[in-house]
């Protein structure tokens, strides 16, 4: 298991110092945003990934996942959508997710994450989810040519929100390469503790985010340990499920001070999981603790 950044926290700039970052910051692993300002699909051709890859690979740094999550190059955080009425604007998200399938499979990514669409407007949820089924059966003979998984992440206000929502969308998929983005937040956000619907959904789990949450339960990711879910038993319970994926800490409300939101929060997690029974050398890599690289050239 890799303990990652998301590069979403990163917008300010390019996704080159966003990788660099991460990697002075001390993390294993990066989970790269599929959208500008960083892997928009059109704007990558073979020789820039290949420099990418490069990159990556030179910093130590593991792909945990690849974001596919917004669209803010022709849209927003959510639209274009799975689910909208407009049959262009459907192709349009079908589309830049086939793109992020390709982008994973050079880049080495194992899965990427996608939004379950919404939020519902004009449509009904019976067609909602119809057009989302229709979706997928469009992406997943590529997703399952190429080995990258396509894992949905429930949200607030969208079509698919808490537990019972996925359990009732997962069990007319017939595919392996269909999984779960298991965002903690969310599913505290839906009401629901954490550490249960991970047990419960653990068979679908193919990468986590971690953030906190205010006692609220409002919809704002915080840094962990500034919030009231209760992440150290949230931890335990990964740790003790024996479950293989990635980790990645999604800040993208920190935007101003993405560097200081991931050394507060990586100086708050690393104690939890090593109590929790994580390797520190596999969760961080190898020759990569925390605080021993020179921040040459972190935003602040």
């Amino acid at each position: 298991m890799k303990l990652g950044y998301s590069t979403n926290a990163f917008v300010k700039g390019p996704l080159k110092l966003a990788a660099e970052a991460i990697a002075e910051l001390g993390f294993g692993g990066i989970e790269i945003m599929g959208d500008r300002p960083h892997l928009y699909p059109p704007d990558w051709g073979g020789d820039k990934l290949a420099e990418l890859k490069a990159l990556i690979d030179n910093l130590g740094l593991h792909i945990n996942n690849i974001n596919s999550f917004t669209l803010f190059a022709v849209g927003d955080t959510y639209l274009p959508s799975w689910i909208e009425i407009d049959k262009k604007r459907r192709g349009i998200r079908i589309d830049h997710t086939l793109q992020c399938l390709m982008l994973a499979a050079k880049l080495g990514a194992r899965n990427i994450s996608v939004p379950p669409g919404g939020p519902l407007q004009e449509t009904t949820r019976k067609q909602a989810m119809h057009f989302f089924y229709e979706g997928l059966e469009k992406v997943l003979p590529l997703a399952e040519e190429l080995g990258v998984k396509v894992l949905v992440e429930p949200e607030p206000e969208l079509l698919l929100e808490n537990s019972v929502q996925f359990k009732e969308f997962i069990a007319d998929i017939r595919s392996p390469f269909v999984g779960l983005n298991f965002d903690i937040g969310h599913f505290f956000c839906a009401g629901e503790e954490p550490a249960e619907s991970f047990q419960e959904l653990y068979d679908w789990i193919g990468h986590i985010h971690l953030e906190d949450i205010g006692a609220d339960r409002r919809h704002y990711h915080l840094i962990p340990g500034q919030g009231a879910i209760a992440l150290p038993g949230m931890l335990r319970t990964i740790a003790e499920s024996g479950y293989k994926g990635d980790i990645s800490l999604e800040l993208y409300t920190y935007a101003d001070r993405p560097a200081e939101a991931g050394r507060i929060s990586l100086a708050y997690l690393m104690p939890l999981l090593e109590e929790a029974g994580f390797d520190p050398t596999e969760v961080l890599g190898p020759g990569n603790p925390p605080g021993t690289v020179k921040n040459r050239h972190i935003a602040k």
